[in-house]
Order: structure tokens, then C-alpha cells, then sequence
């Protein structure tokens, strides 16, 4: 595992642009879009993303779901080398369906203006968040090295693409 000094050595390893798979992802409402946009932007201002494989970044990173995987098409911006690389979406099931239970919860008490439940909601969705984020980093760490700022991002758009037709 890499420390935060030799994650902040490196600035190149990180991803520079990223695209989802939308092609495989049904009408989002509005709150899910907001979700995705804030995950993107948030991610490309600060990320760590360093394939084991050796490959220099900055990359080009698109996401997709097939075959209930995840599939993550990284492309070199330095070399123009691609790999990808696959996570079985399995392991990630009951957190993902908790979270969206959890986030509509949220929203709805958000638009009530239910104050107390939103901040228990909160608390709540943050614990789903994590766990997932923990779960993306232990999966991917013999294939890709990231912290967890972009563990949690990442994860965000990962709930973003199970939203499927």
C-alpha cells in the first residue's frame, strides 16, 4: 500500500478525464445527476490512481457495467498504452442497494424539511459510502493503487451505473 508521501510524489499518476458507459444506464433524476456531476468534477480536481501494472499516467479512464462487472478502460494520455481492468460487482450488491434506499430516504426528508432525520440520514448514507469506498480499495489494490478521496468518488459513479435498464 502506498503512503500519502509517495501518492503525492507522483501527480502524473491520476486520472484526467473519465466517462461512464451510458449506453448501459437508464434516465437519471435529478438528485443522481447532481451526484454524478459533483463526483466528476470533484474527482478530476484531486486524485490518485496508479495501475500496478506500471502504466503512466495521466489516463483517461472510462467505466462500464457488462456482464455484471465492472470493467475500467484506462488509457495513458503519456503513451497512449491501454489496459483494462475488471472488478466482479458482486461484492458490492447489498451496499449499493442500501445506499440508493438510504440516499432517496435522504432526499425525501431533505424536500420535507425534516432537519433531525436529515442529519441521521446523513450519517447513515456516509457509513454506506465508506464501506463501499473501503471495499473499492481492498478489491482494486493489486490492480490499481488509489486513495480514498478517489475511492469514494469512484464509488459514487459506480452507484451511478447500476442504475441500469
Amino acid at each position: 500500500m502506498l503512503t500519502e508521501p509517495a501518492i503525492a510524489a507522483d501527480r502524473n499518476q491520476r486520472i484526467a478525464s473519465i466517462t461512464l458507459d451510458e449506453h448501459s444506464v437508464v434516465r437519471r433524476n435529478d438528485n443522481i445527476e447532481h451526484e454524478r456531476a459533483t463526483a466528476i468534477t470533484d474527482l478530476l480536481k484531486d486524485n490518485f490512481f496508479a495501475p500496478t501494472s506500471g502504466q503512466r499516467g495521466p489516463f483517461a479512464l472510462h467505466l462500464a457495467i457488462e456482464e455484471n462487472r465492472l470493467n475500467l478502460n484506462i488509457r495513458s494520455s503519456a503513451d497512449g498504452s491501454m489496459e483494462t481492468v475488471g472488478l466482479p460487482l458482486v461484492p458490492f450488491r447489498r451496499i449499493v442497494k442500501d445506499y440508493f434506499i438510504v440516499c432517496e430516504s435522504y432526499y425525501e426528508a431533505v424536500k420535507g424539511g425534516r432537519l433531525a432525520q436529515v442529519e441521521a440520514i446523513d450519517m447513515a448514507r456516509r457509513g454506506l459510502h465508506n464501506e463501499g469506498s473501503s471495499l473499492l480499495m481492498e478489491r482494486l489494490a493489486d490492480k490499481v493503487a488509489i486513495d480514498l478521496a478517489t475511492a469514494r468518488r469512484l464509488f459514487t459513479l459506480i452507484c451511478v451505473l447500476h442504475l441500469r435498464g
